[in-house]
């Protein structure tokens, strides 16, 4: 995957909160990870695949919201033009999310549909959102409650350590574009019906949608034009890429995880889809590049 060197980068859709001090809990609120686990599900936020039951370390430690937070002010002196992203990870999620941001904002227009902007929030070990308290450990996740994509970078070197993912560039974009798959299907109001568990389930049906949308995305990504230069923020996308890219939805697959974690298959508790249908709606999305092409709630697969 590369970036054009030359374009500009837009940081203010990334709020940097990386290593900010942690404050107590408002109101003692619980954690997810440590043993509590769903809650960020109950609250209608939507967690990318990674059951904290089944990773967390035990520690259940104290989570809160970073003080002081620093904005995006670092980003911006860090993370300029497309070179940037092609030579440093932090840059290259900016790059991502403005290049999503940019094809959902355009897609939606065209469909007469207002699209409202989705921050990414960094940070470190722990975080305070509006769908309560979170570890690393659940893994990058979207919260519909105050409308942010919250990613430690430090997952995607797990993706490859905890799930056997090959990882590379693409598998991180992968990532950051299914969460913001879960920002569309907030503005569409059809993350209300991600519920329940099993291979039938409405949580598995949203999450493989969430999939197919970052196929779309892909399918698209090197002819959307940036809003600010009029040229497409990513100039290449190999076949490579892309397989990279379905390497990392089959690992974080359910089966996949049940499988190396509690050493068997349980279908009827899939929350978000084995890896044969999540590498499947992937390549849905990519291959047709239609959002329409990704109705998982009504095809039932």
């Amino acid at each position: 995957m590369q970036f054009d060197d030359d374009a500009a980068l837009d940081t203010s859709e990334v709020q940097d909160n990386r290593g900010g001090a942690l404050g107590g809990i408002p109101g003692g609120g619980k954690t997810v990870g440590g043993g509590v686990i769903g809650l960020l599900v109950v609250l209608a936020s939507v967690v990318f695949g990674v059951d904290p039951g089944l990773l967390s370390s035990g520690g259940g430690t104290t989570t809160g919201a970073p003080s002081g937070a620093t904005g995006s002010g670092d980003l911006a002196a860090e993370c300029r033009t497309g070179a940037d992203a092609n030579s440093k990870q932090d840059c290259r999620v900016v790059a991502v999310v403005d290049s999503v941001q940019a094809f959902w904002k355009q897609t939606e227009a065209a469909a007469g549909k207002p699209y409202t902007q989705a921050t990414t929030w960094l940070f470190t070990d722990s975080v305070n959102t509006g769908c309560g308290n979170a570890t690393s450990e659940v893994g990058p996740f979207y919260c519909s409650a105050d409308d942010k994509v919250y990613l430690d970078l430090g997952f995607f070197d797990e993706l490859s350590s905890k799930f056997g993912a090959k990882g590379g560039p693409f598998a991180e974009a992968y990532v950051i574009a299914h969460e913001y798959g879960h920002h569309i299907q907030d503005l569409s109001g059809t993350i209300s019906q991600g519920s329940g568990q099993g291979r039938d389930s409405g949580s598995v049906k949203l999450e493989l949608q969430a999939d197919c949308y970052a196929g779309v995305w892909a399918h698209h990504a090197t002819t959307t034009p940036d809003p600010r230069s009029g040229k497409s923020l990513i100039t290449e996308l190999t076949t490579s890429d892309i397989n990279l890219g379905l390497d990392a939805a089959a690992s974080v697959g359910d089966d996949r995880i049940q499988q190396r974690y509690q050493g068997k298959v349980t279908p009827d508790t899939w929350t978000h889809g084995s890896a044969a249908q999540r590498q499947q709606w992937f390549t849905t999305g990519y291959r047709t590049g239609r959002v329409a092409a990704c109705d998982t709630l009504g095809q039932g697969d």
